[in-house]
C-alpha cells in the first residue's frame, strides 16, 4: 500500500560519482538531503575502468576539490599508483591520474556520506517521479512517497539499461544490478528530452593467470602528487601496472567474428563513445594499425582481478576468450567478467541551464552520465555544480554559475548546455581555448574563492588558501629584485643546459624566463630563498616563464567576459527580431541562451547574429528606463 514518507529539500537519484557530489555539497550548505541508490554495496561503483584523473580529467578532480568536493580526496586515500601525465610537455597540459582500489573507494565514499551531517542515504528504487504544486513526489518500488522541493537525476548508466554480449541482451544495470526501468517511463511520460547512448567495459582477468614476465611494467612515479589541495593523506605506490600489444592473430579473430558483434548487426541503437571505442572499433577503424595497446590494471589491493584496459567489446564471450587469449602474456588468462556494452536512457543536455536544472521543470536538475556525458571526473564535477545550486535555490540565494573562463568545469558545462552532444561528451583539455590559464595546478587560484562564497570551503581553510596566495606574491617580489651573480660554476651549469652563460649578475626572474632554468637549478646561488612548500616555487615558476602568453590569454578571456554579462532574457521572440537569420532565430529560441556569451557560441549563430542581438538588447534596456 502507498504511504507518505519523508519530506526533503534535495533529493537525489543515484550514488555513483554525481550522485555522491551533488548529495555531499548540498548538506554541506545545509539543506536537508537525501540520496537514494538501488543498491548500497556500490555507492562510488567504478564499473569501467579503476582510476582517476588522466588527460584533463585530472584537472576536472583538481577543480572539484578546490571548489570543496569529495573526490580528490578520496583519490588521494584509495591510490595504488600515482603517475603525472605529459610532464615532459608543457605545464597546460599535465594531467595527473592514479590507480585506484576501487572496493576500498566506494567504502570510503559510502562512510563518508554516511557520516555527513544533514545526509540521508538510502537503498531503494525509485520507481516515479512527478509534480505536485511547488513540490516533487518521488515513488519507491516499495510504495513509499518521498517529498522534495528539489530534485537531482544522476541516474549513470541505469536509466533502462540493457546490456549486450554478442547475442545475448537482458535489462541490467552495470556489474549485474538492477536497471532502472521504471524511472525511465516516468520520466518519458513527464516529457523529459531523453535518447540512448552506450558505453561498455573489457574483461578482467585473474592476476595469476597473468604472464607479467613478458609483459612491459609501468611503475609510479617517484614525486607523488596529491589530488587535493588538503593532503589529508600521502598516496603511495603500491601496485605496478602493465602494457601489453594484441597480435597480429587478434586482428584477425575479430575481422572473423565481426557479424557477431551486435555493434555491427544493428542490435545496439544508442551512440557510443567516439573516444573510448571498444576492440572491436578499433580494428576496423584503424585498420592499417598492427597492434594496438593494452594496460593490464590491478583493481585493488586485496583482489587479483585485473582490468584490460584497451579491449572494451561487446562481442560474444568465446569470442572475447579467444581475442584475451591471442595476446602475448595473457594466452592463459582466467576470465573473472566477460566484456559487454550497455545502452542507457539519458537527456539532451540542451534542456538545461548552465546551473544543470531544467529549463522545463522548475526544481529538477541533471548530472553525470544522464546529462549525456562519459568519465566518473566529468560525472562528479556535474554532481557538485548541480548540488550547490539546488541548495542555493532553496536558500533563497544566487546560484553558482563557472563559465569557461574560469575552469575546465565551466567549459564542460557550456560544451553540454550550449552545443549538447551527438555521442557521450568526454572532457579534453583541447577543449579549452583558455587552457594555459586553466592549468591543475592553479585549480585553488582559481575557484577556492567560488567555493567559499557558496559555503564549501571552511573558514580555516579559506585563511590557508590566502597565506599561500601572500607566500606566492611575496616570492614574485623577492625574484624580481634579488640578482644572481656570474659565477664559473652557474655557467657551467648554463651551458650545460643547452643555454648561454651570464654575461654579468642578472635578476633572478629574468634566468627563470629561459626555457631551461628552474628554481632547483638556482637553489646552490639563491642563498635567501625562503623555506616555502615547493608548490609555491612552481606558482611562481609558471607565472614568471610564462608571462606574456599569460597576459595573452587574460586579454581575450576579459573580452569574453563582457559578453558573459549580458544578459539574455528567457522569454524573447527570437523570430520577432528584424535582422537575425532564420537558422539563427530557430536555435537561439530552442537553447534559449542565459547570455550573450553562450549565444555567441551556439552552432549557426554567425558574429553578425550576436551583433544584431546586442543592438536588440540595447534598445529593450533603454525603453526599460
Amino acid at each position: 500500500m502507498i504511504y507518505s514518507a519523508e519530506k526533503y529539500d534535495v533529493i537525489v537519484i543515484g550514488a555513483g560519482h554525481a550522485g555522491i557530489e551533488a548529495g555531499l555539497a548540498s548538506a554541506r550548505l545545509g539543506v536537508r538531503t537525501a540520496v537514494f541508490t538501488i543498491n548500497l554495496d556500490w555507492v562510488g561503483n567504478m564499473p569501467c575502468n579503476p582510476s582517476i584523473g588522466g588527460t584533463s580529467k585530472g584537472h576536472l578532480v583538481r577543480e572539484i576539490d578546490a571548489l570543496g568536493g569529495e573526490m580528490g580526496i578520496a583519490a588521494d586515500a584509495n591510490t595504488l599508483q600515482s603517475r603525472m601525465l605529459n610532464s615532459g610537455k608543457g605545464p597546460a597540459v599535465h594531467s595527473l591520474r592514479a590507480q585506484i582500489d576501487r572496493r576500498a573507494y566506494s567504502d570510503y565514499m559510502k562512510g563518508t556520506l554516511e557520516k555527513q551531517e544533514n545526509l540521508f542515504l538510502r537503498q531503494g528504487e525509485i520507481t516515479d517521479i512527478e509534480k505536485d504544486g511547488d513540490e516533487w513526489v518521488l515513488t519507491t518500488r516499495l510504495e513509499a512517497k518521498h517529498r522534495a522541493k528539489a530534485v537531482i537525476l544522476a541516474t549513470g548508466t541505469f536509466l533502462a539499461g540493457r546490456v549486450y554480449i554478442g547475442d545475448v541482451s537482458y535489462e541490467s544495470g552495470p556489474d549485474g544490478m538492477f536497471p532502472a526501468a521504471q524511472l525511465a517511463l516516468s520520466l518519458k511520460k513527464l516529457g523529459v528530452p531523453t535518447r540512448r547512448f552506450k558505453t561498455g567495459t573489457p574483461p578482467r582477468v585473474n592476476r595469476r593467470s597473468v604472464n607479467t614476465e613478458v609483459l612491459e611494467p609501468q611503475y609510479g612515479d617517484e614525486r607523488i602528487v596529491n589530488f587535493s589541495f588538503l593532503e589529508k593523506s600521502k598516496p603511495e605506490n603500491k601496485l605496478p601496472c602493465y602494457i601489453a600489444f594484441t597480435s597480429p592473430e587478434t586482428k584477425q579473430i575479430i575481422l572473423d567474428n565481426l557479424h557477431r558483434s551486435p555493434l555491427y548487426s544493428g542490435k545496439i541503437d544508442g551512440v557510443g563513445p567516439r573516444y573510448c571505442p571498444s576492440i572491436e572499433d578499433k580494428i576496423v577503424r584503424f585498420a592499417e594499425k598492427e597492434r594496438h595497446q593494452i594496460f593490464v590494471e590491478p583493481c585493488g589491493e586485496k583482489t587479483d582481478e585485473m582490468y584490460l584496459q584497451g579491449l572494451s567489446s561487446s562481442l560474444p564471450e568465446d569470442v572475447q576468450l579467444k581475442i584475451v587469449h591471442s595476446i602475448p602474456g595473457l594466452e592463459k588468462a582466467e576470465f573473472l567478467r566477460t566484456a559487454y556494452a550497455i545502452e542507457y536512457d539519458c537527456v539532451d543536455p540542451l534542456a538545461l541551464r548552465q546551473t544543470l536544472e531544467f529549463k522545463d521543470f522548475e526544481g529538477l536538475y541533471g548530472a553525470g552520465q544522464f546529462n549525456g556525458s562519459s568519465g566518473y571526473e566529468e560525472a562528479a564535477a556535474q554532481g557538485l555544480v548541480a548540488g550547490v545550486n539546488a541548495a542555493l535555490k532553496i536558500l533563497g540565494r544566487e546560484p553558482m554559475i563557472l563559465d569557461r573562463t574560469t575552469s575546465y568545469i565551466g567549459t564542460l558545462i557550456d560544451d553540454l548546455t550550449t552545443k549538447g552532444c551527438a555521442d557521450p561528451y568526454r572532457m579534453m583539455t583541447s577543449r579549452s581555448e583558455y587552457r594555459l590559464v586553466l592549468r591543475q595546478d592553479n585549480a585553488d587560484r582559481r575557484l577556492t574563492e567560488y567555493g567559499y562564497k557558496a559555503g564549501l570551503i571552511s573558514e580555516e581553510r579559506y585563511a590557508r588558501f590566502k597565506e599561500k596566495l601572500d607566500m606566492i606574491n611575496a616570492e614574485k617580489e623577492r625574484v624580481k629584485g634579488v640578482s644572481i651573480k656570474k659565477t664559473e660554476e652557474l655557467d657551467a651549469l648554463l651551458v650545460s643546459r643547452g643555454t648561454v652563460p651570464l654575461e654579468k649578475g642578472l635578476k633572478m626572474a629574468e634566468l627563470l624566463k629561459r626555457p631551461c632554468v628552474d628554481y632547483d637549478l638556482l637553489a646552490p646561488f639563491d642563498e635567501d630563498r625562503p623555506d616555502y612548500p615547493p608548490e609555491i616555487f612552481e606558482q611562481v615558476e609558471i607565472d614568471i616563464k610564462y608571462e606574456g602568453y599569460i597576459k595573452r590569454q587574460e586579454q581575450q578571456i576579459k573580452e569574453m567576459r563582457r559578453l558573459e554579462v549580458q544578459k539574455v532574457p528567457e522569454d524573447i521572440d527570437y523570430s520577432e527580431i528584424t535582422g537575425l537569420r532564420l537558422e539563427a532565430a530557430e536555435k537561439l529560441g530552442k537553447i534559449r541562451p542565459e547570455t550573450v556569451g553562450q549565444a555567441s557560441r551556439i552552432s549557426g549563430v554567425s558574429p553578425a547574429d550576436v551583433s544584431v542581438l546586442i543592438v536588440f538588447l540595447e534598445r529593450q534596456r533603454k525603453n526599460e528606463l
